[in-house]
């Protein structure tokens, strides 16, 4: 078999294997026990029964009773009033027009919206597949380590098997990503194009919001690297813009018509529904400013890569406590392998050569797509805490490719005269699958259960 043949085969292994873990994860995980699966559920119904879009008002948030909810792991004898949790009412529609669809057609299954997901996750591993192999054409092993890192990452794996916006918003990301590096590449891309994709991030999750900055980014950095006039360049942002906005305006003009000027996005609805929400503040006057910073950093970290449920489920205990451990030495051989990466390359001393204009383009544009998912996150928790790791997740594309980088790195640096070890990256990632359905049997269903 050809090395493109067995680069092929474990590709379509990768996908196969994620089907299988999510479709494991969508049908075996408790009922409504993931972050907010009942709100979006319930957005879905209503578009389904009644039509596009829901509002978001009084009453659809409720605290107390969505504590009694947690706290019993979603008992059967609790669940009369889940239809009134509908406190996502306020997010773009894409999303929850798409599945209310597969709401009609399955009579409103769980299982079934749940799936949904784990399909809309598959394409965004695809995606992540292509970035990194048009980035890394040379080196296939970082494509499949990245494919099998955002696979199976068991945190990403149990919101990609969950009722929710996540998927789509990621799918619409690596979309955009894989747009702008061909573009920064030199393929024939119009502007227009740029702003279809940056249009349906406007209509599918705010989260993603910084496609309508990155998009305009690659075109200005495209135009920066060629001979072609100032007029050129404001036309082809006029293009993007005016598609984009074609898309998102009938939303937001919605919008202003139900919450009123300047409220284009909800907001300050949601805000004003979501009273007694944990903010920020009241956390830091009951606890103090080092407790709260204390906190964000760990408990991010552990949620980003594993805690399950409502946040219920840390893994501090799973295992003996290594997991997290591991996930640490991960992470920190990532981060460090980068950075030397990046330094080597600055001083010319990479085996594989200088990188050329348009790979560091690229490397801005990862950059500041992670940048602007950490500001966000950032700007989350200023107002309400909310130190959720998940919440970086629409740049994890950008944020695994760095990882795998950088672990591919120290290998390339101890192993790289032996060629065989370049798998060792990819096989390493992979043990995270059987990882995950160890973590489902044992530890979700389980734990979560009630």
């Amino acid at each position: 078999m050809s090395g493109s043949a067995q680069t092929k085969a474990l590709v379509i292994g990768v996908i196969a294997a994620y089907l299988l873990a999510g479709a494991l994860f969508a049908i075996n995980t408790p009922a409504w026990q993931a972050p907010d699966e009942p709100a979006h559920y319930n957005y879905i119904r209503q578009i389904a029964q009644d039509g596009c879009c829901p509002r978001i008002e009084p009453g659809d948030w409720q605290s107390e009773y969505q504590r009694r909810l947690t706290a019993n792991r979603f008992a059967p004898q609790l669940l009369a009033s889940l239809d009134s949790i509908q406190y996502e009412d306020h997010h773009p529609p894409l999303y929850y027009m798409l599945a209310a669809i597969a709401f009609k057609l399955s009579n409103g299954s769980l299982t079934i919206l749940r799936l949904l997901s784990v399909a809309l996750g598959a394409a965004t591993v695809v995606l992540s597949y292509l970035i990194s192999k048009r980035v890394f054409p040379s080196r296939p092993q970082i494509a499949l380590a990245v494919m099998a890192l955002i696979a199976f990452l068991p945190q990403h794996l149990a919101m990609n098997s969950a009722v929710n916006n996540d998927a789509l918003a990621e799918l619409v990301v690596g979309l955009g990503l894989l747009w702008i590096v061909r573009y920064l590449q030199g393929d024939d891309i119009p502007a227009w194009q740029l702003g279809v994709i940056a249009g349906l991030a406007l209509v599918t999750k705010i989260t993603i919001y910084f496609l309508a900055l990155l998009l305009p980014l690659a075109i200005w950095l495209t135009w920066r690297r060629s001979d072609e006039k100032l007029n050129a360049l404001i036309r082809s942002l006029v293009v993007f813009a005016g598609v984009a906005l074609l898309i998102a305006g009938g939303w937001w003009l919605r919008n202003i018509s139900v919450y009123g000027f300047p409220d284009f996005l909800g907001l300050a609805a949601h805000d004003v529904v979501a009273t007694d929400q944990l903010r920020t503040a009241d956390y830091i006057a009951r606890h103090g400013l080092a407790t709260y910073l204390g906190q964000i950093p760990s408990v991010t970290f552990k949620s980003f890569w594993g805690q399950f449920g409502w946040m219920a489920l840390p893994l501090d205990n799973v295992l003996g406590g290594w997991i997290y451990r591991g996930f640490a030495l991960l992470t920190l051989a990532g981060i460090s392998g980068l950075l030397y990466r990046l330094w080597s390359l600055r001083g010319n001393e990479a085996k594989e050569g200088s990188i050329d204009d348009s790979q560091r383009d690229i490397i801005a544009g990862f950059v500041a797509a992670v940048l602007l998912a950490l500001l966000a996150y950032v700007y989350y928790n200023i107002e309400f805490v909310q130190w959720q790791g998940r919440y970086l997740f629409p740049a994890l594309i950008p944020i695994a490719i760095g990882l795998v980088c950088g672990v591919d790195s120290w290998r390339c640096r101890m192993l790289g005269r032996w060629h065989a070890s370049r798998w060792l990256t990819p096989l390493a990632l992979l043990c995270l699958f059987p990882l995950d359905l160890y973590l489902l049997f044992s530890v979700i269903v389980p734990g979560l259960s009630p």
